[in-house]
């Protein structure tokens, strides 16, 4: 039953409705509607079959009749004209109607009208190892197959299926399904292309035999050769004698900068200079008012700092600081010392809470990597130099931070600055340990030799081989050093892990048999949380096993690799909180010139870059 119908012009105006329920009945419908119906409720909504058919012919009647209407006359007109369309209407609704009941309900497909019904029990069984009838086809690049060869069978298969008058879906007179036809197009295929892939792949074998015979030796580019005498590098050489001259190119050698001059370390980046450019343009796109907004926003003025109002910056610096490689310890307490010191602080009017967090850590984390008491090796050593007796500095730190290579870079600002230096060798347990050093003190005199400082030798290097005491070899270079004349002598040792008792053992009576005046931990900047561990664990074994009243610890810092670690500069600040020793040197490359004084700024500025 068709309750209302109504006809819209493209503007929205009512062209014509039609009521098919008068208004008095209404009131009853809804009633029952209310109270019966809406609580038993429906199963399923019946909806009118002919409301599309209905639709395209009202609407294809009521355009065609009133056509000349609709497009001569204006809005105005067409609200006040009125369409005679309702007999019209009505015929088209019956007619409707009446086509519906005609129609007969659809019935569903039973079981055996479907095709699959049709295929023989026989077609659907397949027996494993059983490989289907493939379909030959013909082709005009292959001639014709011999008479009798395969009987009737082949002159059976070789007709296609268009000539034989089978449809295509039909295998010896049986009906094939879609999926069946598929499988086997898709083996057809396979076997097709399998073929062509095995004939390839013999085809690219060469048929050439392998020549069998001895393996030839090796030519290394360097012009290497495998003379026993020529590769033994463990012959001693007389201790006193200087070594000979080097034939590489200097310049590679050397590096590039001035290397009596220790330059400031630099730790910014092409990021930060394009970050600083843009940031030095004047920017015309933001308004008046969202500079005044964004000016205004988070201040706090005149109020005294809480807990309460740090907590969330703290905790941000805090994770900050740690993903900047500092050891999480340290974060934390950083953190906690900066809450104390500005806890009952009165902000000023135009400060945020970040801005007063993140300056007071600034200048916490400067005046850490600046602590008391400074290192100037060449005023120590001028002062030694007056006293006449060499001036002695040891290095020690755990395997593999680059303490030999470090070593060699600290003798080339030492003879940049007119110092001879004696290398004494005090690794006897590494293998290599005393070529590596013979071989940069080879370097080393070809860059300062004899002849440019009036005969005298410069820099030499002194060893005893291997399996030695250490501390006796470094007792013994101390005293050569004496009676030679060298200004400094610097003590390489072995790498040890800070776990290792007998070697901290071993690595305390060399510090306190010899007394150095200078003692260096070697650490690298790619280090987090275990730098923590290495320098306290460094610093107590030096403590526990020494002999003294007052034992001789870490005075202070070689920090190496710093060029890897982009701005995760956090290792400098670890190891000088825990000794509150400073960072005499930074190492930031291979070459000898690649040797740094520390910028406690810049280190800063880098630490604090988001």
């Amino acid at each position: 039953m068709l309750d209302f119908f109504t006809i819209f012009s493209k503007g929205g105006l009512v062209l014509w409705c039609f009521q098919g329920v008068s208004d008095s009945c209404t009131g009853p419908v809804n009633a029952l509607i209310r109270s019966v119906l809406l609580q038993v409720g429906f199963q399923k909504i019946l909806t009118l079959t002919y409301v599309d058919k209905l639709i395209d012919d009202v609407h294809r009647l009521f355009r065609d009749k009133y056509r000349t209407e609709i497009q001569q006359q204006s809005a105005l007109s067409l609200l006040n004209g009125t369409f005679d369309f309702q007999n019209d209407f009505l015929r088209l609704l019956r007619e409707a109607e009446e086509s519906s009941k005609i129609r007969a309900p659809t019935t569903m497909k039973k079981f055996e009208d479907s095709e699959k019904a049709k295929k023989p029990v026989r077609s659907m069984i397949e027996t494993r190892g059983e490989k289907p009838k493939e379909k030959a086809k013909n082709s005009k690049k292959k001639g014709a197959k011999k008479e009798g060869s395969d009987g009737p069978l082949a002159t059976s298969k070789a007709v296609p299926a268009e000539k034989s008058g089978l449809p295509v879906g039909l295998e010896n007179g049986v009906e094939l399904s879609k999926e069946e036809l598929i499988r086997r197009k898709r083996e057809e295929f396979i076997q097709k292309h399998g073929r062509g892939m095995e004939k390839s792949n013999k085809s690219t074998k060469s048929d050439a035999p392998k020549e069998k015979g001895k393996k030839a030796p090796r030519v290394w580019e360097l012009g290497g050769c495998a003379n026993k005498e020529v590769l033994d590098y463990s012959t001693p050489t007389t201790n006193g004698s200087p070594e000979a001259a080097l034939s590489e190119d200097i310049n590679l050698i050397r590096g590039t900068g001035p290397g009596g001059q220790l330059q400031d370390l630099d730790c910014s980046s092409s990021d930060d200079e394009g970050a600083a450019q843009n940031s030095t343009k004047p920017s015309a796109t933001k308004g008046t008012l969202g500079g005044m907004f964004g000016m205004l926003k988070g201040l706090v003025g005149s109020k005294s700092l809480s807990r309460e109002d740090m907590e969330s910056v703290l905790d941000k610096m805090r994770d900050h600081l740690i993903a900047k490689n500092v050891a999480a310890d340290i974060a934390v307490q950083l953190c906690e010392s900066v809450a104390n010191k500005l806890e009952g602080k009165v902000m000023g009017t135009f400060s945020t809470v970040t801005s007063t967090v993140k300056q007071a850590l600034q200048e916490s984390l400067v005046q850490i990597l600046q602590p008391q008491r400074r290192v100037d090796m060449l005023r120590d050593i001028m002062d030694a130099q007056r006293r006449q007796r060499p001036y002695v500095v040891t290095f020690c730190g755990v395997n593999g931070v680059g303490k030999s290579t470090n070593l060699a870079k600290i003798s080339f600002w030492l003879l940049e600055n007119g110092f001879s230096v004696l290398i004494a060798a005090c690794d006897t347990f590494r293998a290599g340990a005393v070529e590596q050093l013979r071989t940069h003190t080879r370097r080393l005199s070809a860059l300062h030799p004899p002849e440019k400082h009036g005969g005298r030798t410069m820099v030499q290097l002194f060893e005893k081989g291997y399996g030695k005491d250490a501390a006796g070899i470094a007792m013994e270079a101390i005293a050569f050093a004496r009676n030679q004349g060298f200004d400094v002598v610097l003590v390489d040792t072995a790498g040890r892990m800070q776990d290792n008792a007998p070697l901290m053992t071993a690595l305390a009576k060399l510090i306190t048999v010899n007394t150095p005046d200078l003692v260096l931990f070697v650490g690298e900047a790619l280090v987090g949380n275990e730098a923590v561990d290495q320098l306290v664990k460094f610093n107590r074994a030096l403590a526990d096993h020494s002999m003294a009243q007052t034992p001789r610890l870490i005075d202070g810092i070689v920090l190496t690799k710093f060029d890897t670690i982009d701005d995760k500069v956090g290792a400098a600040i670890s190891m000088t909180y825990i000794t509150s020793k400073p960072i005499v040197f930074v190492g930031t490359g291979q070459t000898y010139c690649d040797l740094r004084s520390l910028n406690a700024k810049a280190v800063v500025a880098a630490l604090m870059k988001a």
